[in-house]
């Protein structure tokens, strides 16, 4: 189910031509370009619409004759911790400009479920706490389990004669981790062109073990739903760890096999 944005004018706006985007480059089979990144620093969304869309000034107007301000209204709209520093910035100015110059071009990257860190001044000094800016949700992004990918971790090969009599390897007694994908739309400006960042959430195949769970050992239960998880949890992990540079190649991994596995599929 697609929740509302924050205006719904504004939100369907973006999203209706998203979808017929989506249709159209099926239909004229283009050839489109995907960009993948670890981080895409978009900042607030609803600025960044209004702008495109060519309507701030009408919105500024609007909220004025109701005695609001629309600049304390966006400011309220938390940063989405998808990005850091230079690389996330440059890689949502190529996602904004490849939408304004009606290129088809995707972006695909993860979705964090903190970001870095939010920073707070007390007496002076700087303090550190976990960004967590989905907490109220993204009103923005459009869930779409019916693109869910399975990504395979570990395992093993092993040889066997298929009903041909062909000597073939197979992977099997994988750790599995379903991806579900999230569309954030990326409208253009001047045009009717709205791209889409494609961001992957990690989730367990099962929710937890119901044997162990009936054993009391409740931990252990839900180990499986919780690793898998960790591997969108927080954007950038320290590396200074050997459990830190782990995670941020199984990161790594699960956003390349998702995507790709994606494209493919839609090829």
């Amino acid at each position: 189910m697609i929740r509302p944005v924050p205006c719904p004018a504004i939100g369907d706006a973006v999203v209706t031509p998203l979808e017929q985007q989506h249709q159209a480059h099926d239909e004229a089979d283009c050839k489109r370009t995907y960009y993948l990144s670890l981080e895409f620093l978009m900042g607030r969304a609803l600025g960044n619409a209004m702008l495109n869309l060519g309507i701030g000034d009408a919105a500024e107007q609007a909220l004025y004759d109701l005695g609001l301000v629309l600049e304390e209204i966006a400011t309220t709209e938390p940063d989405a911790g998808l990005g850091n520093g230079g690389l996330g910035r440059l890689a949502a100015c190529f996602l904004d400009s490849c939408a304004s110059l009606q290129l088809p071009v995707k972006g695909y990257g993860l979705r964090y479920e903190y970001g870095m860190f939010r920073q707070l001044i007390d007496n002076g000094r700087q303090l550190e706490e976990p960004d967590h800016w989905l907490r109220d949700g993204n009103p923005w992004e459009l869930e779409r389990p019916e693109y869910t990918q399975r990504i395979h971790f570990g395992g093993r090969t092993e040889a066997f004669n298929d009903e041909n009599g062909e000597r073939r390897v197979r992977w099997v007694a994988t750790h599995d981790v379903l991806a579900v994908p999230y569309d954030i739309p990326i409208p253009g400006y001047g045009n009717d062109t709205v791209n889409s960042l494609r961001l992957w959430k990690a989730t367990s195949t099962d929710e937890f073990d119901l044997d162990d769970f009936n054993a009391g050992d409740y931990a252990q239960a839900v180990e499986s739903k919780n690793d898998a998880e960790h591997i969108t949890m927080v954007l950038y992990p320290n590396a200074e760890t050997e459990s830190g540079r782990e995670l941020r190649l199984r990161q790594q991994y699960f956003l390349v096999s998702a995507s790709l596995q994606d494209i493919i599929g839609a090829a």
